[in-house]
């Protein structure tokens, strides 16, 4: 409930803020305010920023597990199902546990070797893993990767990623049709200030594009640092960085399974080997260099 109440404050303290900003902007440089510039399509554009921002992102982060086991063909076991599937149950209870989470739904999906979690409540969440991590990786290798994704449920990084998501996307419907509202506006007499040009679609097409870019980029970056956070909290649970480490080790020789771009960001790995603005994870050589950091401060 605290995160749900902090994403509503922040979207609305960053619609605020735009607002302000803009209106500044246009004192200085139009000498007139964004309010008379636009009129009622300023608190209008506001409101349709909120909506898309908040909503779009909250419903996706709702419908996060089913969509999740749709896309990558992931089924619920329950432990009955032979002694694989009940080693994996029984170790994520015992993580949960010690995470101090609720016991997580736990599927098994077809593919090459990686990880996941997702869900809206870190006590009803869901650890996916695939056959081929399971194939690959020995016991204690796996159940630090099941660490990591308890992690980040425990984190509340599925919430977090959704919030700051949520907010850029606020940030770029308002902004880009805002400040092509006064671009296609300057210029014209005062009795047509309301009236736009016909660069006012093209300009909303361009600016939605270069700061839809610039949001990714601070999505890929806040995602890179949660990373590390889990690897430390895997350590944690663990008692032991070793196991996390030697996962990472592992991982590195392999090729990891690539997940849908939906849960891209959830995976315990990319399927990029070097990190680079856009990467969701940090390079594994990285990653494993903050565990021995870790070791040693511990």
């Amino acid at each position: 409930m605290k995160r749900i109440l902090l994403f509503l404050a922040t979207n609305i303290l960053v619609l605020l803020t735009l607002g302000i900003v803009s209106n500044l902007l246009c004192v200085f440089v139009l000498q007139t305010s964004l309010a008379e510039l636009v009129g009622p399509d300023f608190a209008v554009l506001m409101a349709v920023a909120f909506v898309y921002g908040f909503l779009g992102a909250f419903v996706s982060l709702l419908i996060s597990k089913p969509l999740a086991k749709f896309a990558c063909g992931a089924k619920t076991v329950t432990g009955g199902e032979g002694p694989a599937e009940r080693w994996l149950v029984d170790t994520v209870r015992q993580l949960a546990e010690r995470a101090n989470v609720g016991m997580p739904e736990v599927a098994i999906y077809a593919g090459a070797p990686n990880a996941f979690a997702t869900g809206a409540f870190r006590n009803r969440s869901l650890v996916a893993v695939s056959t081929g991590i399971m194939e690959q990786l020995t016991k204690e290798e796996l159940k630090a990767v099941l660490g990591h994704e308890l992690s980040h449920v425990a984190n509340g990084d599925m919430v977090t990623m959704t919030l700051v998501q949520g907010v850029l996307n606020a940030f770029v419907i308002f902004l880009s049709r805002a400040l092509a509202y006064v671009i296609a506006s300057a210029g014209r007499g005062e009795g047509r200030r309301r009236g736009t040009s016909g660069l006012y679609y093209p300009l909303v097409f361009a600016f939605d594009l270069a700061l839809g870019v610039l949001a990714s980029l601070l999505v890929f970056a806040y995602s890179r640092r949660r990373e590390y956070r889990a690897d430390a909290g895997s350590a944690s649970l663990l008692g032991t960085s070793a196991s996390m480490i030697a996962a990472l080790k592992r991982l590195g020789n392999l090729k990891p399974g690539v997940l849908p771009d939906s849960l891209k960001a959830m995976g315990v790995a990319e399927g990029r080997r070097h990190a680079s603005l856009w990467s969701t994870h940090p390079s594994l050589e990285d990653r494993i260099a903050a565990l021995e950091r870790w070791t040693m401060a511990v």
